[in-house]
């Protein structure tokens, strides 16, 4: 009889192991991936003036970092134009900048865990996700969009649907991301929300261009100063 109740024993105690070990596994697979994507919650407050692409970078990282994330090298998706440079007397082309480049290989997730993209391809296909729903910000809140007041739906990138630089002439980053006045950026709709139905207003990067740099000019066409930031890995 004793023998009995000792076999008993082991089997229970080894069944309680096994039961324990894959609540474990469970648990370690079901781990939510780190947030690597995010619509920043508040601009720096001066327009498109963003202090350029190393001050929005810097922006990205600094509202990272106050929701808690451990990662650095946050970039912003933002795009720059070529110019000329005629300073010297001597005309110099300085290259553009292209969005896409600037933030890494991917795969990217939102503070929820949501799957953003794969890789950049995925990205600027018809199968990213981003819209009203997963375009969240750092805190995992949505972004207002149209329809809510007030409308942030702008989301400033000074890119083409593929992610590159505007080639079409003029300026399209508000100077490279300095100016808070004249000019203009393109931007894109995270909702995928636009008066019409054309294609182009209901794109997440590249909807339509501000009336200027200003904040109150971004604010004019539904926008905040708000752009995307990405992980780059």
């Amino acid at each position: 009889m004793n023998q009995v109740k000792k076999y008993t024993s082991t089997v229970a105690l080894l069944a309680t192991l096994l039961i324990a070990g894959l609540g474990y596994g469970v648990g370690v697979h079901a781990q939510q991936p780190e947030m690597t994507f995010f619509i920043t919650s508040a601009g720096p407050g001066d327009g498109a003036n963003l202090r350029g692409l190393e001050g929005a970078d810097a922006h990205c990282g600094k509202l990272a970092a106050a929701a808690g994330s451990k990662l650095t090298n946050w970039r912003a998706y933002l795009s720059v134009n070529a110019k000329v440079d005629r300073s010297s007397g001597k005309p110099k082309v300085i290259p553009g900048v292209n969005a896409r480049d600037r933030v890494g290989s991917g795969p990217w997730h939102n503070a929820r865990g949501l799957l953003i993209a794969r890789d950049v391809n995925e990205l600027h296909s018809g199968n990213n996700p981003i819209n009203k729903e997963t375009g969240l910000d750092e805190r995992g809140n949505t972004v207002n969009a149209r329809g809510d007041k007030p409308n942030r739906h702008d989301i400033l990138t000074g890119s083409d649907p593929n992610g590159f630089y505007s080639t079409a002439g003029g300026d399209t980053t508000c100077g490279g991301w300095t100016s808070n006045g004249q000019g203009s950026a393109i931007v894109g709709h995270h909702d995928r929300a636009g008066l019409s139905l054309d294609w182009h207003m209901l794109s997440w990067n590249s909807a339509h261009g501000t009336v200027g740099c200003s904040q109150a000019d971004l604010r004019k066409t539904g926008g905040d100063g708000l752009f995307y930031c990405f992980h780059e890995q």
